[in-house]
């Protein structure tokens, strides 16, 4: 059975971020602008009328950047810009706090390169049919955030948030190696629970 993190890591979660509108390139339909901020008191804690549009790709950068994750490609590896899903009409910039508020930064010592990450997904518990057929035992190897060919879809999506982070580096204090997650559950009916683990 996976661990249960709230024994494992008591607090592991309470990170505060930021998110600030750093540029308008286009029509926002919820009216931001440059320069608004959004404080996370952690990644499960969304602002009051937030957009969920940005909240589908903001929530794997707030997850990875709560269990340590870093981006060589910034001047401050704790952090991190990207952009809205529709149209690339603003950009977000997120950004990890201290328990007083103040940015946390760490700069990065060399030029970038990519270094995507070998992964394995693998199938740790089966409970009733998965239209996939997926059985206990089942791995899939992956690198970077390559989709495995042929994997579900509707189980990625659940998976990816852990991927990435994994992919930069994350650890999990409520896993017994630290750079794996087994908690991860099918949205169908959580008929299936995953692991995926980083090979070091």
């Amino acid at each position: 059975m996976p661990q249960d993190p709230s024994k494992t890591a008591q607090g592991s979660h309470d990170i505060p971020l930021s998110i600030t509108i750093t540029k308008i390139q286009g029509r926002c339909y919820r009216g931001y602008k440059e320069g608004d901020k959004f404080i996370f008191k952690d990644f499960t804690k969304t602002p009051e009328d937030f957009c969920q549009g940005a909240g589908t790709v903001l929530f794997p950068i707030l997850y990875a950047l709560t269990f340590g994750a870093e981006f060589p490609f910034e001047e401050n590896i704790r952090s991190i810009h990207t952009y809205c899903p529709d149209a690339g009409a603003v950009e977000f910039f997120t950004q990890v706090l201290s328990e007083s508020g103040e940015v946390e930064e760490k700069e990065k010592i060399e030029q970038a390169k990519p270094s995507p990450t070998k992964m394995i997904i693998s199938v740790e518990e089966v409970k009733g049919h998965c239209f996939y057929d997926y059985k206990v035992g089942d791995a899939f190897e992956t690198t970077g955030l390559r989709t495995p060919p042929g994997f579900c879809g509707a189980a990625y999506n659940a998976i990816f948030p852990v991927l990435f982070a994994l992919n930069f580096g994350a650890k999990f204090p409520f896993s017994e190696d630290g750079v794996s997650n087994s908690r991860i559950t099918c949205p169908d009916g959580a008929k299936i629970r995953f692991k995926v683990r980083r090979v070091e």
